[in-house]
C-alpha cells in the first residue's frame, strides 16, 4: 500500500487542529512532524505555524540553506534578528525530534526500513481583549501512542504503552512547567505580536453565504442541510427551530472545516417529516452578519401548465384566424 507523504501527513494534522476556536478568540499553533523515510539518513523535519487559519511562517529542514520563512504578507515586517532566532529555535526542535523519534522507534521495536512520523501540535488561544483562554500541547507518535497535555497545563494524558513511558519522562523532567510557562507566556506574547503586525487581515470579518437544501430520503422523511459558506473568522454558531422553538432531535452538525481560501464552511442537518418542511427554520450568528440571519427551504416554483397552455392556444387560435382573413382579402 502506497504511504503517504510528509506534506500530506502534514495537511491531515493541520486540518484536524484548525476548527478548535473560542467565540471572540485567537488561537496561535505550531505544528511540527519529523518524518524518517526508508534509505533516508537523516529525518524530515517541517514546521508551520498557524494564526487562526493563516500560516505565518514555516521551515522545512530539506530545503537549502533551510531557514524559517514568513508564510504572511504581514510576518515580513520582522526584522533580520528575528528570523535568525526562529532559525535557531527550529533546528533545535528538529535535533530533539528525531531524538524522540529514534527513542519511540526503539521502545516499540519497529522495524528501522519503515516509515516513521513524529506529530506535534502546540498553542495557545487569547481573547480578543488578550487575557489568557487556555493552551494545548499534543505529541503523538505513528498515529498511536500519544501524550496529551490536559486543560489544567498541569497533568498529562497518555495512550498507548510508549505514551506512558514518556508521559514519566515529562513529569519527572519537570517539562510539565517548562510547557505551562510557554503556553502562558511567550506563547501568548508572540500571539499578540502577530495580531498586532496582521491586523488587517486577522481582525477582519467576512459574512457567511448562506442556503438552505432539501433531500429526500429512502425512508421517505427530508433532509434539510442548513449552510454556511467563506465566513471569518471561525466562530459561527447554526441552530435549527420549528415552529419557533428549539428543535435538537434528528440533527447532524460536524466540525467547522477551513475552505482551502482563509474562510471556513459549516453545515447543520436536520430531518423532517415529509410536507412539514416548512415548518422549520435555520438561524445563523456571526460577528460578520450585522444582525442573525434567519432561514427557511423555499419550495421550487412551480410553473402552471394548464394556463399556458390554454394561452398558446388561444394565441394560436387568434393568430390563425388574423392569417385566415389577411388571405381572404388579399
Amino acid at each position: 500500500m502506497r504511504k503517504p507523504g510528509p506534506c500530506s501527513l502534514l495537511l491531515l494534522l493541520v486540518a484536524r487542529d484548525l476548527t478548535q476556536y473560542c467565540a471572540g478568540s485567537h488561537w496561535l499553533q505550531t505544528f511540527n512532524i519529523v518524518i524518517s523515510e526508508p534509505g533516508v539518513w537523516e529525518p524530515q523535519f517541517i514546521q508551520v505555524g498557524y494564526v487562526d487559519s493563516i500560516q505565518f511562517q514555516g521551515f522545512n529542514s530539506k530545503e537549502p540553506n533551510a531557514r524559517m520563512q514568513p508564510r504572511a504578507a504581514w510576518m515580513e515586517q520582522e526584522p533580520p534578528e528575528y528570523w535568525e532566532k526562529e532559525t535557531a529555535k527550529a533546528l533545535d526542535l528538529a535535533q530533539s525530534g528525531r531524538q524522540i523519534l529514534k527513542y519511540m522507534m526503539n521502545e516499540t521495536k519497529r522495524k528501522k526500513n519503515d516509515y516513521h512520523t513524529l506529530q506535534e501540535v502546540y498553542g495557545c488561544n487569547v481573547a480578543n481583549d488578550g487575557s489568557f483562554l487556555g493552551g494545548r500541547y499534543r505529541l503523538t507518535y505513528y498515529g498511536y501512542d500519544s501524550l496529551i497535555l490536559n486543560e489544567d497545563l498541569n497533568s498529562w494524558t497518555a495512550e498507548g504503552k510508549v505514551g506512558e513511558k514518556f508521559k514519566t519522562h515529562q513529569e519527572q523532567g519537570g517539562l510539565t512547567e517548562s510547557w505551562r510557562t510557554y503556553l502562558l507566556g511567550e506563547c501568548v506574547e508572540s500571539l499578540l505580536r502577530c495580531l498586532d503586525l496582521g491586523k488587517e487581515t486577522l481582525m477582519h470579518s467576512d459574512a457567511p453565504r448562506t442556503h438552505v437544501n432539501h433531500h429526500v430520503r429512502p425512508e421517505g422523511n427530508v433532509t434539510l442541510r442548513c449552510w454556511a459558506l467563506g465566513f471569518y473568522p471561525a466562530d459561527i454558531t447554526l441552530t435549527w427551530k420549528m415552529d419557533g422553538k428549539n428543535h435538537t432531535q434528528d440533527i447532524e452538525l460536524p466540525d467547522t472545516r477551513p475552505a482551502g481560501d482563509g474562510t471556513f464552511q459549516k453545515w447543520a442537518a436536520v430531518v423532517v417529516p415529509s410536507g412539514e418542511e416548512l415548518r422549520y427554520t435555520c438561524h445563523v450568528h456571526h460577528e460578520g452578519l450585522p444582525e442573525p440571519l434567519t432561514l427557511k427551504w423555499e419550495p421550487p416554483k412551480t410553473i402552471p401548465i394548464i394556463p399556458i397552455l390554454i394561452s398558446l392556444v388561444l394565441g394560436a387560435l387568434v393568430v390563425g384566424t388574423v392569417m385566415i382573413f389577411l388571405i381572404w382579402k388579399k
